[in-house]
């Protein structure tokens, strides 16, 4: 028997019901609840319930039967409704994985919306920065929306301070974001910079180190760059954020080029085989510093510096510094 007296609680449903968000709408919704509480009533029974015709109905439990709310009719009897426990679970779990493969899709939506707007309005393309806080709270910005890898060109004149910018670094490192940067050998001759180097490497920075590098570059997951336009000794500073576009992607090229042919920045392994002393002047000759450079960091004289590089090449049979170098590599002492 039909119990009809539910039949108004039944059509009680909420203007926003949660239901909405796996896919089933208000009329089915409630249709699925009349045949958990009626399961015998039948085609006929739950568009009484329902008030809805018998058509209608089965167009309801046809789209319930594909959301797997619903069993197909078996030799026992008709329709029968999936435990909710074990169908709302299902239902929760594929709207997942379509939600996923749609987001999987925004990058290239990203990228046909951002070519369409450059072909509309071109200007689009760059942002100009001018000033000291504005370039800070733009790095902010790009190290906030990192997030798969950062690339960086590094070297001097530096005009603002290095710290607030390492503690970005260190937090991004922090969340599991890939950073990569190509020193300048220069750049490491300022002691500073080069201590602050070495924390980033303990940190998980992937560091290289050249003679020169192009230009000062940040390249944030491939997409976004911002490299100067000019700096001057009096603080005035003008740089570009350019968006994803051709340029971009020709500036991530010359990153990589560079970073095939830059020397790692590693640190050597505590084995026992050298002194302190031995290790850092090792970490200095892998960074590429002429001799005056690292003297000056190891507070000896160029003297006593390269008769330690000496002695370090008689160690290792090495005859000149370049195969110092390698065969230090080649023992993990950088």
């Amino acid at each position: 028997m039909v119990n009809t007296a539910y039949d108004s609680a039944l059509r009680q449903t909420p203007a926003a019901s949660p239901w909405a968000a796996v896919g089933v709408s208000a009329f089915d919704e409630l249709l699925y609840q009349a045949i958990l509480h009626q399961p015998d009533a039948g085609a006929g029974g739950w568009a009484r319930l329902t008030d809805a015709s018998p058509a209608r109905v089965r167009e309801a439990c046809d789209r319930l039967l594909s959301l797997g709310l619903l069993q197909p009719p078996d030799s026992t009897g008709g329709l029968r409704a999936v435990d909710p426990r074990v169908a709302i679970r299902a239902l929760i779990r594929r709207r997942e994985t379509e939600s996923e493969l749609l987001a999987a899709t925004a990058d290239e939506m990203a990228t046909a919306y951002e070519a369409g707007l450059l072909r509309e309005e071109p200007s689009r393309l760059v942002d100009v920065v001018s000033g000291e806080g504005a370039n800070a709270a733009r790095l902010e910005e790009l190290y906030a929306r990192a997030e798969h890898e950062v690339c960086v060109f590094d070297t001097p004149p530096y005009l603002a301070p290095r710290t607030p910018q390492l503690d970005l670094q260190a937090d991004l490192l922090s969340r599991g974001i890939v950073y990569r940067t190509v020193y300048a050998a220069t750049a490491l001759e300022d002691p500073d910079v080069l201590y602050h180097a070495w924390k980033m490497v303990e940190l998980g920075e992937q560091a290289r180190v050249l003679p020169t590098v192009p230009i000062k570059l940040l390249v944030v997951d491939g997409r976004t760059a911002m490299l100067p336009l000019t700096a001057s000794a009096a603080g005035g500073y003008c740089a570009a954020v350019v968006r994803h576009s051709a340029v971009t992607e020709a500036l991530q090229k010359l990153f990589e080029l560079a970073w095939q042919q830059a020397t790692p920045l590693g640190q050597p392994v505590t084995d026992g085989e050298l002194t302190e002393g031995e290790r850092a002047l090792t970490r200095l000759l892998a960074a590429g510093m002429k001799d005056e450079a690292v003297a000056r960091h190891l507070g000896v004289s160029l003297r006593t510096l390269r008769r330690r590089v000496s002695d370090l090449q008689e160690r290792l049979g090495a005859a000149s510094r370049f195969q110092l170098g390698v065969r230090a590599a080649q023992r993990g002492w950088v």
